[in-house]
């Protein structure tokens, strides 16, 4: 799984506890929880939920990875991507703070993921699919996946519309 990522305004930094601090904040909005469920977490259940993502997956079959994304003007965390690798499979996911949507974040951080996932040019490729699942109203994630170059298939999961791209050669 790739570490650190690069993305023009953003570092995809592998996610640590520490991060939790101040990821708190940024994902305490209740509106963010509309499409994608639950509640935000406290500070405790924040880090504890942390050490599980960072420890790994349990599967030595599955790999996970989840990075926090930085700014680069100002420092500031705004949000995470994350993916779960199986059998050459990414399912992609990314969350952006309310305060910093609306300002392309999510869209390149999602991109810089994928391409690092997918592309021999940034290392070995970890994956050949790559899917994400999308609520059929939330408008700006669509465009994030269509952005990464998925699309929306006939498939869907818990309600969400399941998109792809691959798998790739």
């Amino acid at each position: 799984m790739p570490g650190s990522v690069p993305a023009r305004r953003l570092d995809l930094v592998p996610l640590a506890v520490e991060h939790a601090r101040e990821m708190v904040d940024v994902l305490a909005d209740p509106a963010l929880h509309a499409f994608i469920g639950g509640a935000p977490e406290d500070l405790d259940a924040l880090r504890a939920r942390y050490a599980r993502q960072a420890a790994g997956s349990p599967d030595p079959a599955v790999l996970w990875g989840n990075w926090v994304l930085r700014s680069h003007t100002g420092g500031q965390l705004v949000g995470t991507v994350q993916a779960t690798v199986e059998d050459g499979t990414a399912e992609v996911a990314w969350v952006v703070g309310t305060a910093w949507q609306g300002h392309g974040y999510a869209r390149e951080a999602a991109r810089a993921l994928v391409a690092a996932l997918t592309a021999p040019s940034v290392g070995p490729a970890v994956a050949h699919t790559v899917v994400a699942h999308v609520h059929p109203d939330h408008r700006a994630s669509a465009a994030v996946a269509a952005a990464c170059g998925l699309a929306p298939t006939a498939e869907a999961q818990d309600g969400e519309v399941r998109w792809r791209l691959g798998p790739l050669s």
